[in-house]
């Protein structure tokens, strides 16, 4: 942000908030599913005897796959209220509202281009429909 006023050196102007919880929330999900569904997937391949003689296993299975799918949902809705804040920090009129120097009487400050989110929008909709991958055990359920 640059200093307008005696000298002209620049300082970093902070975005307010924290942003990062629910991609850390995401990113620990997937992680978890990526472990379990190894864990499954060896399950499956090296006992697999003692998966079909037990009743109980399969059942179990599905159950912890039920809930890796529900929190996958929210994982997902969390992504995409995490880049909605970060879209309303970050948009070109507020981040001229929260610089002190385009306060004054006499400024005239003008937003620059808006920020690409493209990218960012195709993340939440593949994480939201699990790009074929989520959970990742879902899909070694059904083996």
């Amino acid at each position: 942000m640059p200093d307008c006023e005696e000298e002209s050196e620049t300082r970093t102007l902070h975005l307010i908030g924290d942003f990062s919880a629910p991609a850390e929330f995401f990113v620990t999900l997937g992680v978890f599913c990526f472990l379990y569904a190894m864990a499954a997937l060896v399950l499956y391949l090296r006992f697999h005897s003692l998966y079909s003689e037990n009743k109980k296993l399969p059942f179990a299975d599905f159950c912890v796959t039920v809930c890796f799918a529900f929190f996958w949902l929210v994982a997902a809705a969390a992504w995409g209220k995490g880049l909605t804040d970060v879209k309303a920090a970050t948009r070109p009129a507020s981040l001229i509202a929260a610089m002190g120097v385009c306060q004054g009487q006499e400024v005239v400050c003008n937003a620059g281009a808006t920020p690409a989110m493209g990218l960012a929008n195709i993340s939440v909709v593949r994480a939201g429909v699990g790009s074929g991958d989520a959970p990742p055990a879902m899909g070694v359920w059904g083996a």
